[in-house]
C-alpha cells in the first residue's frame, strides 16, 4: 500500500474545479433525460469531453444489432440513441473505464418537491435534483477528475475511457452497445450511489408479470364468477414465503448487512373494469432479486414452480393456470474477486484521502456492472457518492462532501491505474 500521496497526485488534486463541477452538474440536470429521451444530454456531454481535450467516440447506436444480443432488455422501445465515450492517454499502459448513465426516472408530482427537480440546487450541504444522485453526479465527478489531470499538465501513459451511457434504468442498452463496440479495459468503475462503499458484487433482478385468469359475473351473483382478486391472495402469500426461504438459505458475506438482500417486490396490480362486476382477470408485476452467481434461468424456473404449485389449490386455476411472463429489465448478477487490483487501488486512494478504510459491500440493486463483467471481460466495481435510498423519490439528493471525496478518489485512482 502506498503510504502517502505523491507530488503528481497532490498537483492533480489541487487542480480539481469543484465550482465548475457543480455548475456543469446543474447544466446536465436541467436536461430532462428521461428514458428514451437521452440524446440531448449525450450530445452535451460529448461536447464537454471535447472541450476537456478528450478524443470522443460519438455514434448512433445500432438497435438492430443490440437487440440480437442475449443480454438485451428494455422497457422503453427506442428507435434512436447516442453512445458516447471520451478517451484520454497514450494507451501504452493499463486501461480504466469509468461508466455512468445519463437517463433518469420521471420527477413525478412537482408538488412533492421542495426545489425545482430539473436544477442542481445546493442546500444544507447536499445537491438536490433529479439525477444529481442517480447518477449524473457520479458521471460529472469522472469528467472533472479527468479535467483536473489535464489542468495539472499530467499526461497518462495508459488509457482512460469515460462512458456516458443511456438506458440503465430499464436494462442497460447503452452499456451493452459500448461493449459491442469493443470497449474493454483492465478494470472499470461504475459511479452508482454506494455511499462511498466499494461494491465488488451486484445482485441481479428480474422483472416479472403474472396474469391470473378469472370469470366475469354480475356483482349481485358474484359466486357464479371466479374472482381473480381472491385467487391472487394465496399466490402472493406463496411468493412471500418463497422470498423468506431464499433469504434464509442463500448466504453471501458481501450481503450480510442487509435484512433482505434478495427481495421480491410486487409493484403493480391491475384487475377489473367495473365496480359491480367480478373481474375477468388480474395482472400483477414485480421485481425478483437474484443472488450473485445464481443461474438466472434456474431462478426463473423456481419462481414459476412456486406460482404453479400455489395455483394447484384452486380447481379453476388448475384448468386455467396463471401465466408468468419475464419482461423489461432482466439484470443478471455479477461479482469479482475482492482482492482484484482495482479494489485495492480504490481502497488505498480512499484511505489516504479520508483517513478511513472503505467498507466493502455488495449492492442489492441491478446495474450495468454485470454487462462489463460478463460481456466486456472487464473486472468492475461500483463506487459512488450518495445513498440509493434517496434515488427515484422527491427531493433526490447527494451529499456535497461525498461528491468531493468521489472526484478526489477517482483522480488518484486514474493516475495510479493509467500511468
Amino acid at each position: 500500500m502506498t503510504t502517502e500521496l505523491n507530488e503528481q497526485e497532490k498537483r492533480a488534486l489541487a487542480a480539481i474545479d469543484m465550482e465548475g463541477m457543480l455548475a456543469y452538474l446543474d447544466e446536465i440536470v436541467s436536461i430532462q433525460s428521461l428514458d428514451g429521451e437521452e440524446t440531448a444530454v449525450q450530445q452535451n456531454i460529448a461536447q464537454k469531453m471535447r472541450a476537456l481535450g478528450m478524443e470522443v467516440d460519438e455514434w448512433q447506436i445500432d438497435f438492430g444489432q443490440v437487440r440480437q444480443h442475449l443480454a438485451y432488455c428494455e422497457e422503453v422501445i427506442r428507435e434512436e440513441g447516442v453512445g458516447v465515450v471520451g478517451i484520454m492517454g497514450n494507451g501504452n499502459g493499463k486501461s480504466l473505464i469509468l461508466n455512468g448513465h445519463t437517463d433518469v426516472v420521471p420527477a413525478g408530482d412537482r408538488e412533492n418537491w421542495t426545489i425545482d427537480p430539473w436544477r442542481a440546487t445546493v442546500r444544507d450541504g447536499n445537491v438536490y435534483g433529479r439525477g444529481a444522485l442517480d447518477m449524473k453526479g457520479g458521471l460529472v465527478c469522472a469528467l472533472f477528475a479527468a479535467k483536473a489531470i489535464q489542468d495539472a499538465g499530467i499526461e497518462l501513459d495508459g488509457k482512460l475511457m469515460i462512458q456516458a451511457v443511456i438506458g440503465e434504468e430499464d436494462g442497460g442498452v447503452g452499456t451493452l452497445a459500448s461493449c459491442l463496440r469493443g470497449y474493454t479495459a483492465d478494470a472499470a468503475i461504475i459511479m452508482e450511489p454506494t455511499e462511498l462503499m466499494i461494491a465488488p458484487a451486484q445482485a441481479g433482478c428480474l422483472n416479472f408479470r403474472i396474469m391470473i385468469p378469472g370469470y366475469a359475473a354480475h356483482g349481485a351473483v358474484r359466486l357464479e364468477g371466479h374472482d381473480p382478486i381472491a385467487k391472487f391472495i394465496p399466490i402472493f402469500q406463496a411468493i412471500m414465503a418463497f422470498e423468506a426461504e431464499r433469504n434464509a438459505t442463500i448466504k453471501d458475506p458481501r450481503f450480510d448487512n442487509y435484512e433482505l438482500p434478495y427481495p421480491i417486490c410486487i409493484g403493480t396490480i391491475q384487475a377489473g373494469n367495473w365496480a359491480s362486476t367480478v373481474a375477468e382477470s388480474l395482472t400483477f408485476e414485480g421485481r425478483y432479486g437474484v443472488a450473485v452467481e445464481e443461474d438466472s434461468e434456474e431462478a426463473r424456473r423456481q419462481f414459476e414452480a412456486v406460482v404453479h404449485k400455489a395455483a394447484q389449490s384452486d380447481p379453476f386455476l388448475q384448468e386455467n393456470p396463471p401465466q408468468v411472463e419475464w419482461w423489461g429489465g432482466q439484470f443478471e448478477s455479477a461479482g469479482i474477486d475482492p482482492a482484484h487490483p482495482i479494489v485495492q487501488t480504490v481502497s488505498d486512494a480512499f484511505t489516504q484521502l479520508t483517513g478511513q478504510p472503505p467498507i466493502q459491500q455488495g449492492m442489492t440493486y441491478g446495474a450495468d456492472m454485470r454487462l462489463l463483467v460478463r460481456y466486456a471481460n472487464t473486472p468492475t466495481i461500483m463506487f459512488g457518492a450518495g445513498d440509493v435510498r434517496k434515488a427515484h423519490q422527491p427531493d433526490e439528493y447527494v451529499p456535497l462532501a461525498e461528491l468531493k471525496t468521489l472526484v478526489e478518489t477517482l483522480t488518484v485512482t486514474i493516475l495510479r491505474m493509467c500511468q
